[in-house]
């Protein structure tokens, strides 16, 4: 049983590498997050689907909703992963407060996210991540954004630190350009990919990925929704 858990839980720590991290989403699929909250009175739901690797092929799928609620913004997220037959499903909660620069066209941006996530299936410890998002805005289609913070490992509860750096530019109103470079459980990955907004409240993510020394090929494509709920 030992071993089993063992494999299990290498397994599901390869795949946590792979694929965007898990626990704590609030810039579509992208690993690095942004500063930005939701408006006030605004809701927002997430989800993306995600594989990587040749063989064995690691699959995610992930579904987060989020409202602001006062000066934060409250979420839920919940995933599901799988990795040569084993399958994992993990939530928890999310909180995120912008505490400088909350206006949308503010030069700078900062806040603080963080949130907690549980094995569903096994039980067991949680995990969590704390990140501090900047956001700086150079030009009006220009943003760059960098993640300072650490993650808390399910089960072992085994502290790294994360942190990334990303370049978002706008090329008009429905298409932005996004790269990226985060280190997240001891492993860096590089993301390029663009976000697609079908209406001024729906845009889809699509992007591709190398992680590790073995340059790990992914791919990821996801969907955002944002609503008023009052």
């Amino acid at each position: 049983m030992k071993n089993n858990n063992t494999r299990t839980a290498r397994l599901l720590l390869a795949a946590f590498a792979a694929l965007p991290g898990l626990g704590a989403q609030a810039a579509g699929h992208f690993d690095v997050d942004d500063a930005g909250t939701l408006d006030p009175g605004q809701c927002q739901y997430e989800t993306w689907w995600g594989r990587s690797g040749a063989e064995p092929v690691t699959t995610g799928f992930h579904v987060g909703p989020a409202c602001r609620v006062g000066p934060v913004e409250l979420g839920l997220n919940f995933d599901r992963l799988s990795a040569q037959g084993v399958h994992s499903v993990t939530g928890g909660p999310q909180l995120k407060w912008t505490f400088a620069g909350a206006a949308a066209d503010a030069p700078f941006s900062a806040a603080v996210s963080m949130g907690a996530v549980a094995d569903l299936r096994r039980g067991g410890r949680w995990g969590g991540q704390l990140v501090v998002p900047l956001t700086w805005r150079p030009t009006g289609s220009l943003q760059i954004h960098a993640n300072l913070g650490a993650d808390w490992a399910l089960g072992t509860g085994a502290r790294t630190p994360r942190g990334g750096l990303a370049v978002e530019w706008a090329l008009n109103d429905a298409v932005s350009l996004i790269a990226e470079r985060n280190r997240a459980a001891g492993v860096w990955t590089s993301r390029v990919g663009g976000r697609f907004s079908l209406t001024p409240l729906i845009s889809v993510d699509i992007s591709t990925s190398r992680t590790g020394p073995q340059g790990v090929r992914g791919v990821v494509i996801g969907l955002n929704h944002e609503f008023t709920w009052k």
